[in-house]
């Protein structure tokens, strides 16, 4: 008779796969999945009976600022209670690794924590480091263009020269010789807006030698967002790799209705090369106070200010109203500070959801005094409010987008998928009650109908609470694929 380690019974089989869902027993045996089926009469040291509730395997956030957090905070509980067992790191351009900095971390950077944070010269180090918390998610990790100029630039408001753009690519190279995933930029930014095109498609040659990818944060989500588009489409084509446009959206007041035609401009391009999106299930987003986003067209709110941290959860209106000052002049008074935009519709938050080319990535921000509350309730949110309330998308389309998308779009091998021999990165949720509980006021708090968490087949988190055991890796690159989503969609 086989004896496995667990053994969870007549659970609803979601795999990740988009196909139907099924009844079926699943068994764990070490790390991965043994047995999906009938176990008959086999017995484990845990059995679960699953009835009534969903397995599907655990969520992929591809699109996370974790970097540091991973090491800090390994417990994860975050991410964990939601159902998360993979994180992706190194987004938006801001990377932990490789940074060497010589003085406090540039704006965004400093949304992964303070200068002491950031301890990891070479991408190796912070390797090591993760491989040494061994926290209870796994982790995979980009290298930031941001990072790369603020070790090689004396100040950021410039291009790179040829000398600095070459010793980026050497730092570059060496990092995905240590494993990550790729190359990310965050060109909307300051820290990186005075980057020509060129810059950047220099740096993205180094991932076609080992068929690594480019995450972008859009040089505009605004009014120029299809030439941002095309100027991301372009810098992949140049360099023959992925490209994954992260947290799409069409930002702003003047935007809103736009989801149509960025969509459309994704589909072209997904036409002759490799690509993908994600984004959140919301319609406000949060970064740092960016003076170039500061309007009266919607609300913002401030999540922190370090010259004045009485102000964090008050409205930048109604502090430049108290103060007597333009929204502008309030906003630059209170920097470095957080906020949170408002700058969405939900017309173009679902069209964007539901589109075959997007997956689900949190973009929380651990190190927010006051997150958004996307950090504890994204993936939840997209199973309780869209799926079961607002039916925008079938169980295993959004359970797909959560995972077996994810774990092909970023190379992530024997995840993502329910089959026997994956690794068992899983989660047992019930279809009925999964909902996102964290608010904008009360934005620290878990999901409910999240009944169990297994990380590389150890139960990690149970009813919301994170178990003693914690069995993420650092999840080195593998050969991504070379197809489009589209095509493979439409087999």
């Amino acid at each position: 008779m086989d004896t496995f380690d667990t053994l969870i019974r007549q659970a609803t089989i979601v795999d990740g796969s988009g196909r139907a869902s099924y009844i079926a027993d699943l068994a764990i045996r070490g790390e991965r999945i043994a047995l999906l089926g009938d176990a008959g009469q086999a017995r484990a040291r845990r059995e679960l009976d699953a009835r009534g509730l969903v397995l599907a395997p655990g969520f992929i956030d591809v699109h996370t600022h974790d970097d540091t957090q991973v090491i800090r905070q390994p417990s994860m509980l975050p991410k964990l209670s939601q159902g998360v067992t993979t994180v992706i790191v190194g987004n938006c351009g801001i990377s932990a690794a490789p940074v060497s900095l010589t003085g406090a971390p540039p704006d965004p950077m400093n949304l992964l924590g303070p200068a002491s944070a950031f301890r990891y010269p070479r991408f190796a180090d912070y390797r090591l480091a993760v491989e040494a918390a061994r926290p209870a998610v796994n982790v995979a990790a980009l290298v930031g263009h941001t990072a790369l100029r603020s070790n090689h630039l004396d100040r950021l408001d410039r291009p790179a020269s040829p000398a600095e753009i070459a010793a980026m690519r050497r730092q570059l190279a060496d990092s995905l010789d240590a494993g990550a995933l790729g190359l990310s930029s965050g060109l909307a930014y300051a820290s990186a807006a005075s980057a020509p095109t060129d810059e950047v498609r220099q740096l993205a040659e180094e991932l076609s030698r080992c068929r690594a990818l480019y995450a972008t944060h859009l040089r505009d989500e605004f009014d120029g967002i299809l030439d941002a588009l095309d100027e991301a489409f372009d810098i992949a084509r140049h360099a023959g790799c992925t490209v994954i446009v992260s947290h799409l959206k069409c930002a702003g007041a003047g935007n809103w209705g736009r989801s149509g035609e960025v969509l459309a401009s994704l589909e072209q391009a997904a036409r002759r090369q490799p690509l993908g999106c994600d984004c959140y299930p919301y319609a406000a987003s949060a970064s740092t106070l960016d003076l170039n986003q500061v309007t009266g067209d919607f609300d913002i709110l401030i999540t922190w200010s370090e010259p004045h941290p009485e102000e964090a959860g008050q409205p930048l209106a109604r502090i430049a109203q108290r103060w007597r000052l333009p929204l502008l002049e309030a906003a630059r008074r209170l920097q470095p500070a957080g906020a949170v935009y408002r700058c969405m519709s939900e017309a173009d938050v679902r069209r964007i959801l539901a589109h075959p080319l997007t997956m689900v990535g949190s973009d929380g921000l651990p190190d927010d005094p006051r997150p958004h509350p996307r950090l504890w309730g994204t993936f939840p949110r997209v199973l309780g409010h869209y799926c079961r309330e607002q039916r925008l998308l079938p169980l295993e389309q959004a359970v797909h987008k959560m995972t077996g998308l994810s774990a092909m779009r970023f190379g992530l091998g024997e995840r993502g998928r329910i089959e026997p021999g994956f690794h068992a990165d899983l989660v047992l949720f019930d279809p009925q009650t999964v909902s996102d509980t964290a608010t904008f006021e009360q934005p620290r708090r878990a999901a409910t109908g999240i009944h169990a968490v297994w990380v590389n087949g150890a139960l990690s988190c149970l009813h919301g609470q994170a178990q003693t055991q914690r069995a993420g890796r650092f999840l080195p690159r593998e050969n991504l694929p070379g197809q489009t989503i589209l095509q493979e969609e439409s087999q």
